[in-house]
């Protein structure tokens, strides 16, 4: 006899960004560049910068512990933390066994993913499987970073991109018929180099050289990374619509991935979807990588966007090459 899977879904959001405002008119006093040529270019106004005294772990544990709140569950309860992020406070522990120790989830299995922007959609698919065969019964999946630790403030094409931030989720069985409905992941290996950090692992470990060719920070084929974004996340959103018999006509609200207004703009119009469907705050927070969707969802909700029985899509790309979108009906 089958076994039927059970139904799985968001039960709980919470994010938290640093309190630190970086705008564009600072950036201007910092590298050649301009308010203007950033905001045309990306839709970026501002971004957080988390203070010296902030790690990946810190921010993740805030935003977690807004998540339980909104949930209304103690973290005893949680079974499975799975934290996304490509800033982790250091390379081992993991982050997410630091957030299961300082929020007090001492029931909780804890490990980290790296999937670069997609991240967080990966953690949801995992923890999904989790929860449907049982294994577990209450998920915390958290995207978290600190991008600005690992950009290069002499570089005007990246350091203008990127900010600080962290969102978590509390999965847990839902009623039928709702939660996740359906997600499609992907990866695509040979466009590996498009985006990257070269230095700091075991191909090009810590040294004078790396140092000096500054090459422990973010590099990146904006050009090719941006044809790469909207192919993917249009074709991953069809694919996963596809899989439980929708279309976008069904679709309530778009969340996508926030790395640019541009990117973002192109894959509404080739998806047919009017703005008003589209969720943006890209321009306060800029691309907080993992971080981007957890927080954006979170400030949805928050803002009544979504609504009862919607349809709502999350798509994403990433370093790797990765890409992923998730189907959820509220």
């Amino acid at each position: 006899m089958e076994t039927k899977l059970k139904s799985v879904g968001i039960v709980g959001t919470g994010f938290y960004v640093p309190e630190k405002v970086l705008t564009n008119f600072d950036l201007e006093k910092m590298v050649d560049t301009t308010d203007e040529w950033i905001r045309t270019r990306t839709g970026i106004k501002e971004r957080r910068i988390a203070s010296d005294k902030e790690a990946a772990s810190d921010l993740a544990i805030k935003a977690s512990n807004k998540s339980l709140e909104d949930a209304k569950i103690y973290p005893a309860e949680i079974d499975l933390i799975i934290v996304a992020t490509l800033s982790s406070d250091m390379l081992f522990p993991s982050t997410a066994c630091l957030v299961q120790k300082n929020i007090g989830a001492v029931n909780a299995v804890a490990f980290d993913l790296e999937a670069a922007c997609s991240g967080f959609i990966y953690g949801l698919s995992i923890a999904q499987q989790y929860l449907q065969n049982g294994t577990y019964k209450t998920a915390l999946v958290i995207g978290a970073e600190i991008f600005s630790r690992i950009l290069d403030w002499q570089d005007r094409n990246t350091c203008v991109l990127f900010g600080d931030g962290a969102g978590a989720v509390v999965l847990k069985e839902v009623e039928e018929g709702s939660g996740i409905l359906s997600t499609y992941l992907g990866a695509d290996g040979s466009g590996a180099d498009l985006l990257r950090l070269p230095a700091g692992g075991s191909r090009l470990p810590p040294s004078h050289e790396t140092i000096n060719r500054r090459l422990h920070y973010i590099k990146t084929n904006g050009r090719e990374v941006y044809k790469f974004a909207t192919k993917s996340m249009v074709e991953t959103v069809m694919k996963g619509l596809s899989r439980v018999g929708l279309s976008t006509k069904n679709i309530d609200l778009l969340i996508p991935h926030q790395a640019n207004i541009r990117i973002i703009e192109c894959v509404a119009e080739k998806l047919g979807l009017p703005m008003e469907k589209v969720f943006v705050n890209v321009d306060r927070y800029g691309n907080t990588s993992a971080a981007s969707i957890p927080i954006a969802l979170s400030e949805a909700l928050q803002q009544g966007r979504i609504k009862k029985n919607d349809i709502v899509i999350l798509v994403s790309f990433g370093a790797g090459l990765t890409y992923g979108a998730t189907i959820i009906k509220r």
